[in-house]
């Protein structure tokens, strides 16, 4: 039985504060988009699953393209800072890209909607008001933290095969497949989740990097 078949509606809340009620819409629209796909999402099925009326949802957000707006717009800036952070410590090039590798793959298993909605979805990222696609540059600039990283392990020699490049994408990819078939697969007898990052990621640098 579906997710959304057994969704009981919820009792409708008192008024509370704006930040509070906006932050509860968010999350119930993650859950929603994830389980029945953005077509199948509704305003009125997001505010029954918050517990409010559609037309205080409304009050929040015009549509619900502005809803799947600002949770991308939010988990990209969130994994932008977290890469910007990294990126700039005083480290060797190779420590800071295990330490970002580790911080994407531990969100992911720590945000799972929101993961699989930005990251596994298959709608474009939405559009802001002026037309401006700002959640891909979001993500095009969390990705260039990353492989700026990576072309440092390349300057330095560092690489046993490809360029910084290739060895970026790879590494990404690899890592971006192990959270995403863990998070689709939940009924696999996984492994730990500490034990899957490190593996992953080890083997991954091992591999690919030259001590």
């Amino acid at each position: 039985m579906s997710v959304s078949t057994t969704r009981r509606r919820s009792a409708r809340k008192a008024k509370g504060d704006g930040h509070l009620r906006r932050a509860e819409i968010l999350q119930a629209a993650e859950r929603i988009f994830v389980a029945d796909g953005y077509e199948g999402a509704t305003i009125r099925r997001i505010a029954e699953e918050v517990g409010v009326s559609s037309t205080a949802l409304y009050m929040h957000f015009p549509d619900k393209a502005c809803i799947l707006l600002e949770i991308c717009q939010g988990v990209m800036q969130e994994l932008l800072d977290r890469n910007s952070q990294i990126a700039e410590r005083p480290l060797d090039a190779v420590n800071r890209t295990r330490m970002m590798l580790d911080a994407y793959m531990r969100w992911g298993f720590e945000h799972p909607n929101a993961y699989q909605l930005v990251f596994s979805g298959t709608h474009p990222f939405p559009q802001g008001a002026d037309g401006t696609d700002a959640t891909a540059e979001l993500a095009a600039a969390c990705y260039d933290k990353f492989s700026g990283v990576v072309r440092e392990i390349a300057a330095e020699g560092r690489l046993r095969l490809g360029d910084g490049d290739s060895a970026a994408q790879a590494l990404w990819a690899a890592c971006h497949g192990v959270v995403a078939l863990r998070l689709s697969r939940p009924n696999f007898p996984w492994q730990p989740e500490d034990e899957l990052i490190q593996v992953t990621i080890e083997g991954l640098l091992s591999g690919i990097t030259i001590d």
